[in-house]
């Protein structure tokens, strides 16, 4: 009595290979994105922290802040924004027109290192701020709105 033989054939096993190949072609660089876009949530969160730190500051006095704020710990003491939320910036300079601009740091991605990326202000005539993304970060990665 003969038995059946069982297992792949050569073929099929290539057919598989291939398949794999071409999903982990797409896969990964798709990853490798998304993995930057979530590290650089930590950084547009910061920001839009001090922003609405600072829109208060703004309701309240009615002027952008006198002097220029140029570091975190200086954001921590004009705005009492925590520098914790800062973690992922190099940097932070917040101008006396109210242009926020943050410096990207290292251990991210080596394509957004040192990038910055810029919160901008525009003051309606009902006092209302509405903030603009803007910088040097690949399009791709600058928030819309």
């Amino acid at each position: 009595m003969l038995r059946k033989q069982k297992g792949f054939t050569l073929i099929e096993l290539l057919i598989v290979i291939a398949i794999i190949g071409i999903l982990a072609a797409i896969a990964i660089p798709m990853y490798r994105a998304q993995t930057i876009k979530a590290k650089l949530t930590e950084v547009t969160n910061g920001m839009s922290n001090i922003a609405s730190a600072l829109s208060a500051y703004y309701q309240e006095n009615d002027a952008w802040p006198s002097a220029a704020v140029t570091t975190k710990a200086a954001v921590q003491n004009s705005f009492g924004v925590a520098t914790t939320a800062l973690g992922r910036m190099a940097g932070i300079n917040v101008a006396t027109t109210g242009v926020i601009t943050g410096t990207i740091a290292a251990g991210i991605d080596g394509s957004v290192t040192n990038s910055t990326l810029m919160l901008t202000p525009s003051v309606a005539t009902d006092s209302s701020i509405s903030w603009d993304w803007s910088g040097t970060l690949p399009p791709t990665y600058i928030p819309k709105r």
